[in-house]
């Protein structure tokens, strides 16, 4: 087993307090399945900021990263799997996955 971060990038963000509990339920009900495979619920990502190999510093990320998951799974194959349901997908959102790597 090994951990894997999920990240998004994209969607949109719900105008109503109505479409706003139905993402929460949503993203609760994903939660909800993936069960102990998850190991860090994660957060939405706020404001962000670059910092370039020569020290100069932008504002804005240019990955435009929306948060993340981590989970533990068998491969990475396995972590994809996950992702294919994950509810930022349904407002036009992307999830890339990576395998994360203990090294102490």
């Amino acid at each position: 087993m090994a951990n894997y971060v999920m990240v998004y990038s994209g969607g949109s963000i719900p105008e109503t307090e109505a479409e706003q509990q139905a993402v929460m339920t949503a993203w609760m009900g994903w939660y909800g399945r993936l069960g102990a495979a998850v190991v860090d619920g994660g957060n939405p990502f706020g404001p962000s900021a670059s910092v370039a190999s020569d020290g100069a510093v932008s504002q804005g990320a240019p990955s435009a990263l929306t948060g993340y998951t981590i989970v533990t799974a068998d491969s990475l194959d396995a972590a994809t799997a996950h992702a294919t349901t994950c509810p930022v997908l349904e407002s036009g959102g992307r999830v890339d996955v990576y395998e994360t790597f203990q090294i102490m």
